[in-house]
Formats: structure tokens, C-alpha cells, sequence
């Protein structure tokens, strides 16, 4: 079997003309269609990067519980040896006679480098819980413009159509302010211009 491209060619350029020929198109459904393609872009854009920033803040919150639960384990620690020392300063002041007071002011010097240490890292472990909670709170902000934007576009594409299929304008340019509001809380998501 010969394959001959240029009659396959023609005919299915003839045929388009055909087709093109029985409706005339008014011109502003060819900017209905770009402008709905452009929409329909910015709405996948929307969905993808929003749960990006949707996955980020969930994922931040994890790692923040995971350092506050960290945070807590220290904090038990540090009380235990506390408590430790407290009960050493007791004895001290009860002494008696089986272990001598500098035995015991070296073992609450020891409690008490303990103490501090547990001290420094919890106040570590607390700014990293706080920068992860910062990056949780900023994904939000930025899943939430996203979100907004996707709403906003979805029905504009739904508005779009429909002004296709009964080609009316005053629909289109309703479907083209919305999806230019859709496009503002996109630019948004990125920048957080509000």
C-alpha cells in the first residue's frame, strides 16, 4: 500500500475549508478561545503550585511537632536532674556522714552543667520548631491565594463556555473580568501582594 501525503493533505484541507466555509465565525470567539486556553492554563498552574504549598505547610507542621515533641523529652530530662540536684542540696544540708559534702557539691556542680546544657538545647530545638511553624504558616498563605485563584479561574472557564455555546459577549467579558481577578490571586500566590 503507497501512501500518498499530498492527496491525504488536500483532502483533509478541503475538508477543513468545508467546514470553516458552512459557519462563519464572529471574530470575537477566536479571542473567546485564546482567553479561555490562557484561563485553563493559569487554573492548572493554580491547582499544581497550591497543593505544592499545600504539601510544604502539612510537611512543616510535621517537623515542627516533631521538634516540639523533642523540646518536651528535654524539658523531662532537664526536670529529672532538677529534681536530682534538689534532692542532693537535701542531703547536703542533712548530712549524713556516708558521703561527704564535696561528693555532693561535685555530683549538683555535675546536675547543674546538666541542667544548663538541656537549658541551651531546648532553646534551640524551640527555634527550630518556630522557623518550621513560620514555613507552615507562609505555605498556608500562599495555598490559600492559590486556591482562591483556582476558584476564581474555574468559573471563568465555566463562563467562558457558555458564552461559546449561546455567544453572547456580555458573558464573555463576565468570564474575562473573573478570570482576570483568577489571575490576580495567581500572581498573588506567588507574591502575596495581599
Amino acid at each position: 500500500m503507497i501512501i500518498n501525503f499530498a492527496s491525504d493533505f488536500k483532502f483533509i484541507k478541503d475538508l477543513f475549508s468545508k467546514i470553516m466555509a458552512e459557519e462563519k465565525k464572529e471574530k470575537w470567539l477566536n479571542y473567546l478561545s485564546a482567553t479561555t486556553v490562557l484561563i485553563a492554563v493559569c487554573a492548572t498552574l493554580s491547582t499544581f503550585k497550591g497543593g505544592g504549598y499545600s504539601t510544604k505547610s502539612m510537611l512543616s507542621q510535621s517537623k515542627a511537632s516533631d521538634q516540639w515533641a523533642f523540646y518536651q523529652a528535654k524539658s523531662i530530662k532537664s526536670a529529672l536532674y532538677e529534681m536530682q540536684k534538689e534532692n542532693l542540696e537535701l542531703e547536703r544540708n542533712n548530712l549524713a556522714a556516708k558521703i561527704t559534702e564535696e561528693g555532693l557539691e561535685n555530683r549538683i556542680s555535675q546536675y547543674d552543667g546538666k541542667i544548663k546544657k538541656y537549658a541551651d538545647e531546648k532553646e534551640e530545638i524551640s527555634k527550630t520548631a518556630k522557623k518550621f511553624e513560620d514555613e507552615r504558616d507562609e505555605s498556608k498563605l500562599h495555598s490559600g491565594a492559590f486556591g482562591i485563584a483556582v476558584i476564581f479561574l474555574q468559573v471563568s472557564i465555566l463562563l467562558s463556555s457558555i458564552a461559546a455555546l449561546t455567544k453572547k459577549k456580555i458573558v464573555w467579558y463576565l468570564s474575562v473580568g473573573l478570570g482576570l481577578l483568577g489571575i490576580l490571586y495567581f500572581m498573588n500566590g506567588f507574591f502575596l501582594f495581599f
